[in-house]
């Protein structure tokens, strides 16, 4: 509960149909309600209704007053509340005394017979509020025997006096706030190393000072609510609630309903202000990168990779016509636009990685390519053409988080760590890899070989060590920003969602058609969410992470889908490369009516955990 201006100089008392205006009279202006509140008041008249009507000017008589005790009575004997009922009565009434309506909470109090918190407990909140610490001190007492657990009392003790001892410090009662240190708080024989650190606060020169280094707001309101906030946990929501309980319930139903939502794909903002409380939460699939903004036509072969760049401003293409083009992104419209191309790869460009600044771009060819070739995206130079024997197949790279190095290998049997020059740092022999990884200790790296499994190899200690198991050849393979799920292309059996730190498969997503082409899936959406794949029956699936059956399914290529990239800063844009020589941009319905954009055409289903 807020208790902004709770019970300024007064002696509080509970907030409870017990305590109705005296004598049926209204608080006069500035007088003190039952909640310990200064009424509110118009022109010195009160202001209250009761069932839509209003105390006249001048009537003298509180809205309160007008039900008499016997009609009261009867109302009670009518329906006796549920604890649920009561339960809620007691959040909207925490809820309007957080915004000062406490007159209106008196009066819901009063009709519901109903106790907001404890006697004990608002008496609690109002010392406090006015640094009556010594009074605070003495409610405890009371409080200890409400309390599931008394040795909290200790806990709560030290929170006071610590604020004592601040506020203290600031008015520059520096022997006051001595004896606080020394005479309180030590013999309480709790939380020594922060006593130590409280200590320290004596040789601040200045409250700026001390505020500044107490990371504290300073003697007020303000510091006294935080402090509030702190006590109320070790008190059982009987006796005071926690505070602003019902925006916390309402946060946590939002974000229930948007984890639910098939298609959010939009920042999570948990400011209640930012959404209407009147109707269920729901995303339109129009809302979602599931229909084609362009078609790039300017490869000549079938395109066998796409990735956007880090930033998300750029993609780059690879394809079997032996080029690689970069598109720009416009932040604004999100068209793509040619920016450069980089020729002569004689054996075609079957994968494709950026740096972490996104300032170089590694190109690999297929299963009989010896070559690497490592660009300057942003002057369209070829940095390093590397190729350590004419024996090698180099179709699978990585970088290393620090920019400095990559590691790249094939399924002849080699797999190197090299620098930006090609100049070969390290290597590890009889490994077979089909696609590789670096974590971001930048120590580890995973890589998938002909064993069907992927391995964690570090290059530091020459360690190594099985993290996952499939049945079948793991054609390639991706892994979450936050580094603990790999997202498996398996072939014959589609795409498969591993949990790298517990090692389990945590998840089969059904729909793919995947035989023995290699396929790149990817993860995407805020906080990466989905999950989309291209496959063989020329299609674009989706995934919400959680559901195995695909949420969208995607039509216009005419061939095989070899790879998705969903671009990491506009989490409604996606790219899809093909063997019919295209790539596909998806977003978001390209016209959006009123309703679509309020999502509510279309609504989203419950998803199977």
């Amino acid at each position: 509960m807020q208790a902004n201006g709770a019970g300024q100089g007064q002696e509080s008392s509970e907030l409870s149909c017990l305590n109705s205006a005296q004598n049926g009279e209204s608080s006069s202006a500035g007088g003190t309600h039952s909640n310990g509140l200064l009424s509110s008041t118009d022109n010195g008249n009160t202001v209250g209704t009761s069932n839509g009507s209003s105390a006249g000017p001048g009537s003298g008589t509180s809205v309160a007053s007008s039900t008499s005790g016997s009609e009261l009575g009867s109302l009670k004997k009518k329906k006796r509340l549920s604890q649920a009922e009561e339960d809620v009565i007691r959040l909207i009434g925490q809820h309007l005394h957080g915004l000062g309506l406490n007159q209106t909470v008196d009066l819901l109090m009063q009709e519901s017979g109903c106790r907001l918190e404890h006697p004990s407990a608002t008496k609690f909140r109002n010392h406090v509020m006015e640094g009556e610490w010594d009074k605070a001190e003495n409610d405890l007492n009371e409080l200890r025997a409400l309390m599931h657990s008394p040795n909290a009392i200790v806990r709560m003790k030290f929170l006071l006096l610590q604020q004592k001892y601040l506020e203290y410090l600031e008015d520059g009662k520096v022997l006051e706030a001595l004896q606080v240190l020394r005479g309180e708080l030590t013999p309480l024989k709790y939380n020594t190393d922060r006593i130590h650190v409280l200590s320290g606060y004596l040789m601040c020169s200045h409250a700026e000072d001390l505020r500044a280094k107490a990371e504290w707001e300073g003697k007020g309101t303000a510091s006294r609510c935080r402090l509030l906030d702190k006590l109320q946990t070790y008190l059982p929501p009987s006796v005071m609630l926690p505070p602003r309980r019902l925006q916390t319930l309402l946060r946590q139903a939002v974000e229930l309903q948007r984890d639910r939502c098939l298609y959010h794909n939009t920042k999570l903002d948990s400011n209640l202000d930012s959404v209407s409380l009147l109707l269920d939460h729901v995303c339109s699939r129009k809302q979602f990168p599931c229909y084609t903004q362009q078609i790039l036509t300017e490869h000549c072969n079938e395109v066998w990779f796409c990735k956007f760049s880090n930033d998300g401003t750029k993609l780059a293409t690879g394809s079997k016509d032996t080029t690689v083009i970069i598109w720009q992104v416009d932040p604004e419209s999100h068209q793509l636009k040619m920016l450069r191309t980089l020729e002569g790869h004689a054996y075609g460009v079957s994968y494709l990685a950026w740096s972490p600044d996104d300032t170089y771009l590694i190109a690999c060819g297929p299963d009989d390519c010896s070559e690497l070739w490592l660009w300057n995206v942003q002057t369209g130079e070829l940095r390093t053409k590397m190729s350590q024997s004419h024996e090698d197949s180099l179709t699978s790279v990585a970088w290393n988080p620090d920019g400095k190095r990559f590691v790249t290998g094939g399924q002849r049997g080699q797999f190197y760590q090299c620098d930006l020059d090609g100049n070969l740092l390290d290597s590890w022999e009889g490994v077979r890899v089909q696609c590789l990884w670096c974590l971001s200790d930048g120590r580890t790296v995973l890589a998938s070989d002909t064993h069907q499994r992927i391995r964690g190899y570090n290059f530091e200690d020459l360690t190594d060590r099985n993290i996952v198991q499939e049945d079948h050849p793991i054609m390639s393979f991706t892994v979450s920003k936050n580094g603990r799920l790999a997202l498996l292309n398996v072939a014959t059996q589609g795409v498969h969602l591993w949990d790298l730190q517990d090692r389990v498969l945590v998840r089969k997503y059904q729909g793919v058609t995947q035989g023995f082409y290699t396929i790149h899936s990817c993860f995407g959406g805020h906080n990466e969410d989905f999950i989309a794949s291209g496959s063989e029956d020329h299609k674009v699936y989706i995934w919400h992470r959680r559901g195995e059956l695909p949420i969208a399914e995607l039509t216009g290529h005419t061939r095989t889908v070899n790879c998705v990239s969903w671009n990491p800063a506009i989490p409604g844009l996606m790219a899809s490369a093909s063997d019919d020589g295209t790539v596909r941009v998806w977003g978001p319905a390209p016209f959006l009516d009123s309703q679509d954009a309020d999502g509510l055409n279309e609504n989203c289903s419950n998803m199977d955990s």
